[in-house]
Order: structure tokens, then C-alpha cells, then sequence
């Protein structure tokens, strides 16, 4: 098999390793790595319906993490995939109605992110030991509600390792902050930064790029890292969910070999539906790619105009996953559209950060075909969980409920079989779902007094996440403004 290398999208580096890329996070330049060239997946289709979710994360993995051997991978994958999710199926594809949802919140922290983030750091202290680093490694991560405990919990008390991640206050769930604010793990940091997820991301993004810093940091012996989507690390992994989801229609029957299946996929940052694309793109046949924007629609007036345009009111909602106007993945995409061309990807990155915007050319949005946007306002999506309630008797938490609209209204899902990317569990957004469903009964009760109402409602289980935190104490209780992340960093890190 071919030895898969990384280039940054900004032309700054190439020829780096799988391992390589993955410490670093993002390249040098500010860019994002990507594979010089796209692997092929190998495996017959008809195999997938016999595989475990293990065995389709080792097939797939190892298209892309090639300087990896098979037991190094192999290790990760057992030690990530294991008793932490609540199910052997890790991911199960439920059937409801004309749509199958992929539950992809059956992991520790009940959300998709545990999806990648429980293999990330195997994959990282992996790469860490082949390429002889001895410094410890900071996860540096920006977080719109989930990504942040995600990490904590696949992060804390690792050997070699310490993490920080900065949230917007007021720009998540009680829940999600609840549960990032208790995390216990003795290396790690959770900072409220009064602003929104685009400035914590912005902040970080600058930590990065600073050489000064970097190289104060190594004179301490510490060097950053990410565990944001932008790490190679973090995108890989979630090609899988999409492969297994195709073998489980094949196992039921539902699809035959080589039948196309399409994805509808609730998108904030774009790393879970570009794992979708490089699925399609390595051979997985994935028709069209249904990209389900909330009022944050940045991306649904691009897909539909060609003009990326951050210059709007940020917006939030119920579905805080989703409330970002610069979405960092994209620029993996526009890379492989403008035909591996660093050179336009420099020049679009530099006009985003100046101008606000960017158009790409009519050529590179004839290579957008296989993508269609959708988005829902809150009371589309407030009304789709009241409605697939009502019908099935199945709870959607707010960011699948605005996929599952875009279903709907958009995706032939009666015809073609259509998978709908599940999130989150309800659990994580009691409030919204709950008032969502009715609103006059539920809105004097406390969140936790929500959490038992969903319990009766829904009949599933409370998760331990949410069990765990009922009485945990605050651990970490630093704010600051989003011109001082640096500075409260420094002063973690003792610089």
C-alpha cells in the first residue's frame, strides 16, 4: 500500500507524515494538513455487512495513518472503541420513518464528538513515541459546546500530555457546561471566554500561529497541539461512522451492493460532513451530501451563491454545536476544488480574514454538485422535534432536528435510503427538547427535573454522563476576554 504524506492547504509544508500531522494539529502556515493524494478503500462493499465497528475503523484508518503499523493502530482502536460506548454497535442506524438515524452519541460524553476523541489520544501519544517527542503536549482546543468535554474526558490524566479548552459563556447549553466545568482530571483547564465559539476559535487559531510563544513554550518543554476537527486526527476517524452506517443498510437489507446512500448532516465547523465527502471520495457510495445549516446559514447561502460571507449577525440557538460563521473545514474542501491549488486557498484565506468573504469560481461550484443546503429556523426545528415525537415516539435533540427538517424538505429520502447524522443525545439539550415537545407544561421545571420528565417520556435511559453530573462539584470557574485567552494560557503553562 501506497504510503499516504500531508500537505498543509496553504502550501507551507508537504511530504509530512500521518504521525507528523497529527501532533502538530495545524501546519505552520495556519493551513490545514490534507492527504496529497486520496487513498481507494479496498474492501469488498459486500464485506462491510459482516465487519464490527473495529473492524471498518482498521480498514479505513489505515488507508490514511499509514506510517502507523497494524498492532500500533490496532491498540488505539481497541483502547478507544470499547466499554466507554453504551453500546456494542458503538453506532446503531435506527429506521424512523422514511429516514435512518446514525446515532453517533453512544460514547462517553453523549455526543458524535466521542466518536473521534476517544481514539485521538491513542493516536496522539502514539505519534508522540515515533517521532522521539519528549515535550509534553498542550491540547489547545476551541469548543462550541461539545468538542470541549469530548476532549476532557479522552484527554484526562493522560501521561504526556495536559489540556485547555476555552467555550463562549453564554454560547452553550447548561448541560454542556456543567459538564466541561466538573471534568476532574488533573491536567486539564476549562475557560469561559465572553465571547462567541468564531472568537474562541480565532484566539486559538492565533496561539498557534505565534512563534514567539512557541517558542517560549518549548523552552518549558510544552508544544501545542489540537483536538479540534482541524487535526487530520480528528477527521479520519469519523470517515468510519459512514462506512459502518453503509454495511448496517447492506447487513438489514435495506440497500443493495453498490446502491447509493444519501447523507443529511447537521454542520457547524464542516468536519463531520467532509468526513462524508472523503467517504465518496475514497470510494463509499455516497450520493448527495445534504450540508443542514440553523439560522447561522453561512454555509447554506454558499453552497447556494458561491460566496462565503462571514459578515452577519451571530446568531444563537438551540443547536450551539452549529452557532459558527467560520467553518474551518471547509478549506479542505475548496482545496481539493480548486484542484490542489495552494496558491487560490491562500488567497481566499487571506480575503476571508480581510474582507470578511470570499467567491470561488464558477468551475470549482460545478464540483459542488454533490452537495445541496438546507437549513431551519428555531421554530422549524423546535416544531420537527415536537412533530417526529408525535409520530414515532423517538426524541431528536435540537442539532439532528435541524437535520432531520432538511431531510424533509429537501432529501428524496422514500426513494433514495438516507441517513441522517444523529448528533447528540436529547439529554444534553433537556430544556430545548423538552419545551420544544410542550412548552406550557415543561417551562417552570428545573434541568434536572427535565431530565427525569425526558426519562418518563422517551422510556431510554439516563445516560451516566448526565447522572454524573447532578451533584459534581465546579472544578474550573476561569473567565476571561477573548484579547487575554493568550495571557491566561501563559499563566497555566507557567511562561
Amino acid at each position: 500500500m501506497n504510503e499516504i504524506r500531508y500537505r498543509s492547504t496553504r502550501g507551507g509544508e508537504q511530504g509530512v507524515s500521518a504521525s507528523q500531522a497529527i501532533l502538530k494539529g495545524l501546519a505552520d502556515d495556519g493551513g490545514l494538513f490534507v492527504p496529497e493524494s486520496l487513498p481507494e478503500f479496498s474492501v469488498p462493499l459486500g464485506n462491510l455487512k459482516s465487519m464490527s465497528y473495529q473492524e471498518t475503523a482498521y480498514e479505513v484508518m489505515r488507508l490514511f495513518f499509514t506510517d502507523f503499523t497494524e498492532e500500533e493502530l490496532k491498540t488505539c482502536i481497541r483502547g478507544a472503541y470499547d466499554e466507554k460506548f453504551d453500546t456494542e454497535m458503538i453506532a446503531p442506524l435506527v429506521k424512523k420513518g422514511d429516514a435512518y438515524y446514525l446515532e453517533l452519541f453512544h460514547g462517553k460524553t453523549i455526543a458524535f464528538k466521542d466518536m473521534a476523541l476517544s481514539i485521538l489520544p491513542y493516536l496522539m501519544t502514539t505519534s508522540a513515541k515515533k517521532n522521539g517527542v519528549k515535550n509534553e503536549i498542550v491540547i489547545l482546543t476551541a469548543t462550541s459546546g461539545d468538542t470541549g468535554k469530548a476532549a476532557l474526558a479522552g484527554f484526562a490524566d493522560v501521561p504526556g500530555t495536559s489540556i485547555i479548552v476555552f467555550y463562549p459563556k453564554d454560547g452553550v447549553s447548561p448541560i454542556q457546561e456543567k459538564q466541561m466545568v466538573t471534568e476532574p482530571g488533573k491536567n486539564t483547564m476549562v475557560v469561559g471566554a465572553l465571547g462567541n465559539f468564531d472568537d474562541c476559535q480565532t484566539g486559538v487559531k492565533k496561539m498557534f500561529n505565534n512563534k514567539d510563544l512557541a517558542a517560549r513554550m518549548a523552552e518549558k518543554g510544552y508544544q501545542f497541539s489540537s483536538a479540534n476537527s482541524i487535526n487530520i486526527g480528528r477527521l479520519v476517524p469519523q470517515i468510519v461512522y459512514y462506512v459502518y452506517a453503509y454495511g448496517q443498510l447492506l447487513k438489514s437489507g435495506d440497500l443493495s451492493e453498490g446502491e447509493t446512500m444519501d447523507v443529511v448532516v447537521p454542520t457547524g465547523n464542516f468536519g463531520n460532513i467532509l468526513a462524508a465527502y472523503y467517504a465518496k471520495q475514497i470510494g463509499l457510495p455516497v450520493g448527495t451530501l445534504y450540508c443542514a445549516s440553523n439560522e447561522n446559514k453561512v454555509l447554506f447561502d454558499f453552497f447556494g451563491s458561491g460566496t462565503y460571507d462571514r459578515k452577519r449577525e451571530f446568531i444563537l440557538t438551540s443547536s450551539p454545536s452549529m452557532d459558527i460563521l467560520i467553518s474551518s473545514n471547509l478549506e479542505r474542501l475548496i482545496y481539493r476544488i480548486a484542484g490542489d491549488s495552494t496558491d487560490k486557498i491562500a488567497n481566499f484565506m487571506k480575503q476571508l480574514s480581510g474582507d470578511g468573504e470570499y467567491t470561488i469560481t464558477n468551475d470549482m461550484r460545478q464540483q459542488l454538485s454533490a452537495f445541496v443546503g438546507g437549513f431551519a429556523t428555531e421554530e422549524q426545528t423546535a416544531g420537527e422535534i415536537a412533530s417526529v415525537y408525535k409520530d414515532t415516539g423517538y426524541v431528536l435533540d435540537p442539532h439532528t432536528a435541524v437535520a432531520s427538517y432538511v431531510c424533509r424538505e429537501k432529501a428524496k429520502a422514500g426513494q433514495v435510503k438516507t441517513v441522517v447524522a444523529s448528533t447528540a443525545s436529547p439529554y444534553k439539550f433537556t430544556r430545548s427538547v423538552m419545551l420544544a415537545i410542550d412548552r406550557e407544561k415543561y417551562e417552570s421545571m428545573g434541568d434536572f427535573e427535565l431530565v427525569d420528565e425526558l426519562n418518563r417520556l422517551s422510556g431510554v435511559a439516563i445516560p451516566q454522563a448526565i447522572e454524573s453530573i447532578r451533584t459534581a462539584p465546579v472544578v474550573h470557574d476561569t473567565v476571561c476576554e477573548v484579547d487575554t485567552m493568550q495571557k491566561t494560557v501563559e499563566k497555566k503553562l507557567g511562561l
